[in-house]
């Protein structure tokens, strides 16, 4: 290192005179020189973090089109579903509902309502509502107040004739609401309800009314004073003494079939129906049969419209954010949003869904439905078209959206299918001497399909992975099965395979892309540590330097004192 400091002497007319020219250290910056050697080091760090940031953009664009694409995936799923398999946590294709008409003068929807579980046989039936079940109601005498101590004293016993019975102690300091609060304190046992019923400022009644339709109140004095019939419940001979409302079972006539139950809600009269009863059918006992209600169990359209819509909406904001990724900016390169400008993964996967939405399936394409793309790309529904197609032609709807298989025997049901759609084959079963199926293979290649009890396995590798049918036959059969995907069926392969946040192609990306960050931190965490480092010893070693140079100087003004006065 060069000289912080200089000297020099001149010597005229046998005299001699000394100067000095001294560069102070505190003109020096030291900590600019020490910051810029540090960042020469730190230059690679930096480069290794535009690095990660890049990733880290491209991460966050992956996991939004991941997520778009689990939408998309989501809504196909709703309409891919066939009876039968399990791969599929909806059909609204099952979705029914009941429809009434009225047959004669009755108001079919204040008579009969109606609530049907998915997957119900649709059908048509005749019902006529003949009586309601009802339940059974006593009242008390009357009693002048309802806070007022009764003065009696003994144990009841009360329930239902068909129930349990439960035996309550009555004390004189109980009114006639402490003893309705008791009688309720135990009516999730007997089935019996009371009500304290004000008639008037000086007259109450007890009610007693059973919790269901169709049964009968019990009661009985067990000690004590008779306290039901010192209220007017029971008469001398123990029996009920004053019934409001006496007890009964609905009855009602199916295609003229009588059926009759003790609830007005009959959930066990037709597989997968509840019928709710309201009032009866008919308002003329010489116009019974002439009177009645119509009820269709029929797909309920509604459902399959909404998740019909819910398509389009995930279709498009898919499509709108690959749009924004292919983007140009004024210059012709990539606009700062397409993070994902030329992404390979992208543009296949929006090809492939592209190709599902546009696949025919037999005669029909997505204008079955009412769907078209505009100029844009954007996809659009005709609702009126939709409509027409769902309630004229529900079945084509079905076909051109979800998985189908045909089978000549309803012997063999589909469980699980796979992504692969092979052609149509015969299916060779074997069943041996003991009623087991034993073997199933396909022109005679048996290694196919793995057997497992009434399961048929479909095996790894071949074009029947991923599917599982379940034979309910008893002796050996050869069934002729046909297979079909749909639009939907498509979609959801596609956009699953991709989104799946398990092992899709998209989440293989993202942990790809995360490992290598990682590694790249800890390239630049090391680096920087080291730059820390580097600027400590730097700094301790300028810290010598302007203590030496302090030294030097101190020196040189001890010894140009000397030679001053020397002179």
């Amino acid at each position: 290192m060069s000289s912080a400091y200089s000297t020099s002497t001149t010597s005229s007319s046998g005299s001699t005179s000394s100067t000095s020219a001294t560069t102070d250290p505190s003109d020096i910056d030291w900590s600019a020189l020490i910051e810029a050697s540090v960042q020469a080091k730190l230059s690679k760090a930096d480069t290794i973090d535009l690095k990660i940031t890049a990733n880290q953009a491209k991460i966050s664009a992956y996991e939004q089109l991941q997520s778009l694409l689990g939408d998309l995936s989501d809504a196909a799923d709703a309409l891919r579903a066939v009876s039968g398999t399990s791969n599929s946590s909806t059909d609204v294709f099952l979705d029914r509902a009941a429809y009434l008409s009225a047959n004669g003068d009755v108001d079919a929807a204040s008579s009969l309502s109606a609530t049907v579980e998915d997957g119900t046989d649709v059908g048509s039936y005749d019902i006529q509502i003949l009586q309601l079940a009802k339940a059974h109601k006593i009242a008390s005498s009357v009693v002048a107040s309802s806070s007022e101590d009764l003065g009696y004293s003994g144990v009841i016993s009360l329930g239902t004739e068909s129930g349990s019975s439960v035996e309550l102690t009555v004390t004189e300091s109980m009114s006639l609401a402490d003893l309705a609060e008791a009688i309720n304190d135990q009516s999730s046992t007997t089935g019996v309800q009371a009500t304290v019923l004000k008639v008037s400022s000086s007259q109450y009644q007890l009610i007693l009314s059973t919790s269901e339709t169709g049964e009968t109140i019990s009661a009985s004095t067990v000690s004590g004073d008779d306290v039901l019939a010192s209220l007017g419940i029971t008469d001398s001979t123990g029996a009920l003494a004053n019934v409001l409302q006496a007890p009964q079972d609905a009855i009602v006539t199916l295609d003229g079939i009588t059926a009759t139950r003790s609830s007005n809600d009959i959930d066990d009269l037709l597989d997968g129906v509840t019928l709710h009863l309201y009032q009866t059918t008919q308002s003329d006992p010489d116009t019974e049969s002439d009177v009645s209600i119509t009820i269709e169990i029929g797909a309920d359209v509604s459902s399959a419209k909404t998740a019909i819509q819910a398509l389009v909406d995930a279709y498009n904001a898919f499509r709108d954010f690959v749009t924004t990724q292919q983007t140009l900016s004024s210059d012709g390169t990539a606009a700062d949003d397409a993070v994902l400008f030329g992404d390979g993964t992208m543009r296949s996967t929006t090809l492939s869904v592209y190709s599902a939405l546009t696949r025919t399936v037999g005669e029909n394409s997505m204008a079955l439905i009412g769907l078209s793309f505009d100029s844009d790309g954007t996809l659009l529904l005709d609702e009126d078209t939709l409509d027409d197609a769902l309630l004229d032609d529900l079945d084509s709807v079905k076909a051109l959206l979800s998985f189908q298989m045909d089978a000549s025997s309803s012997d063999l049901k589909l469980l699980a299918r796979g992504t692969n759609v092979p052609n149509p084959f015969t299916l060779d079963l074997t069943v041996d001497a003991s009623g087991a199926l034993s073997a199933a293979s396909v022109n005679g290649d048996s290694s196919l399909f793995t057997i497992k009890g009434t399961r048929i396995v479909g095996a790894a590798g071949t074009a029947y992975e991923g599917y599982s049918f379940v034979y309910t036959g008893s002796t050996s059969k050869s069934i002729d099965v046909a297979l079909s995907t749909g639009i939907a069926e498509l979609l959801y392969n596609t956009s699953s395979a991709a989104s799946d946040t398990s092992d899709g192609t998209l989440q293989t990306l993202i942990d790809n892309l995360e490992a290598t960050d990682t590694t790249l931190q800890s390239k630049s965490d090391a680096i920087r540590s080291a730059a820390e480092t580097y600027r400590t010893n730097l700094t301790n070693r300028y810290a010598r330097y302007q203590a030496a140079i302090s030294a030097a100087e101190s020196t040189q003004d001890y010894l140009t004192a000397l030679l001053d006065q020397d002179s």
